[in-house]
Order: C-alpha cells, then sequence, then structure tokens
C-alpha cells in the first residue's frame, strides 16, 4: 500500500457510519412552527412597512385605484424631473400615463434601449427609477427583484431615488417561505436582487453614509387591497 492509498483509506475510515449520520434539518416544520411570523397579509404588510421605514426608506401604503396618483403627488414634491421606468408593466404604463396627463414636469425615459447607449444620461441626469418588485419578505423588510431586460439592476441601483413598488398579495412572511412559492429552487434566475432600503455604507469611524453605493433616497409603494391610503 502506498502513501495516497493508505491517505485514502484513513479518509475513507473517518467517514461516519450510516447510523451516524444526522438527518436534514426539518427546515419546513422549523417555519411552520414559528407563530411570530406574520399569518395575515395586512400583518405581513404592516412588518415590511415598518422595517423599511426603519432603515430609512418612505413607505406609501395605497389603493389599486389611489396609488398612481398618490405618487405622482410624492414626485413633484420631491422635485423629480427625469424619471427612468419600464411601460412593460402594468404599473408603468399606468404611472407613465398619468404623469403625462399632469403638467409634464417630469421627462419620462422608456428603458427601452442597451444602457451602453446612454450611459452618461442615466448615472448623470436621471433622477429616479421606477421598478416592480417580483416580491417582498415581511420578516426582513426586503424587496425581491428578477433581473431581466426589461428592468435591469441599474435601474434600481444607479438613479439617487429608487421609487418602487410592491403588490400586498407578493409579501411572504419569510425568505423560505418566498423560495418555497416561488420555485426558487426549479427556476432561479441569474440575478436576484434584493433591496431593504436606501444605499448605506460606514467608514471604520461607523459614520453612516447614504448614497455611496447606490440611491440615496428609496420610496416604496405597497399596493394593497384593502382600500387603504396612507
Amino acid at each position: 500500500m502506498n502513501a495516497r492509498h493508505r491517505i485514502l483509506a484513513k479518509l475513507r475510515n473517518a467517514l461516519p457510519v450510516e447510523n451516524d449520520m444526522q438527518a436534514a434539518p426539518a427546515v419546513a416544520g422549523y417555519y411552520a412552527a414559528n407563530t411570530l411570523a406574520p399569518q395575515t397579509c395586512q400583518e405581513r404588510v404592516a412588518q415590511l412597512r415598518g422595517l423599511l421605514q426603519a432603515a430609512h426608506a418612505e413607505v406609501i401604503v395605497a389603493s389599486r385605484a389611489a396609488w398612481v396618483s398618490l405618487l405622482a403627488v410624492r414626485l413633484a414634491a420631491l422635485g423629480v424631473g427625469r424619471l427612468a421606468l419600464n411601460e412593460d408593466t402594468e404599473e408603468g404604463r399606468q404611472l407613465a400615463a398619468t404623469l403625462r396627463e399632469s403638467s409634464g414636469s417630469v421627462t419620462l425615459l422608456p428603458f427601452d434601449k442597451p444602457i451602453e447607449t446612454w450611459k452618461q444620461e442615466l448615472f448623470d441626469t436621471v433622477d429616479a427609477g421606477f421598478t416592480v418588485a417580483d416580491s417582498a419578505i415581511a420578516a426582513t423588510g426586503t424587496l425581491v427583484f428578477k433581473s431581466s431586460p426589461a428592468q435591469p439592476r441599474s435601474l434600481s441601483l444607479v438613479p439617487p431615488l429608487h421609487v418602487a413598488l410592491v403588490r400586498a398579495e407578493t409579501i411572504h412572511a419569510h425568505m423560505f417561505a418566498a423560495a418555497l412559492e416561488e420555485q426558487w429552487a426549479a427556476a432561479m434566475p441569474t440575478n436576484l436582487v434584493m433591496v431593504s432600503g436606501p444605499s448605506k455604507t460606514s467608514d471604520i469611524q461607523q459614520t453612516l453614509a447614504y448614497g455611496a453605493h447606490g440611491p440615496k433616497q428609496m420610496l416604496v409603494v405597497i399596493v394593497s387591497g384593502e382600500g387603504e391610503s396612507a
């Protein structure tokens, strides 16, 4: 027996026997027994809203009928002059139509061409980017985006103000529920962007700064079917 065989034999002998191997953790059972997780849609909305606000994001909870007008008013108050968005989504079309019918103070920039053709304009002149989240996670105050050519990461990362819309019925209690219900294991996207507030960083002196690596501000619109607006 040479040295190689001796090393491999030691490794094989060190492996646990089948009876000693621990069973896989019962992850589903653990989360099912978590009574602290928000159970209703209203509870998930409240938890998501609270955690986003704690992370310095502004949150508007509005009905399906009222969200677009409330957002248009808020964008005007924030002084947004140039808004990048994707009009392929229903919400993007609604917002674009409302802004075009208003005073026209907001210039709409459809994200429908390669970024290489307007990179300088995007980085230097765009005030805000509007996105629609695929879902959200109440436990961590997180919005989940599946990147695509129609809604690339740069739309939420580059403009100084990130305006994101999420539908209340897509808010999951925790990440395990999101992965299970959306079947991430079967169809994991190339990029899964998770956003829990505006960009922030800190130096060695623990001085917190916003906007160093992404949007300095974040405005989240939670669209609820319960008629609430706040």
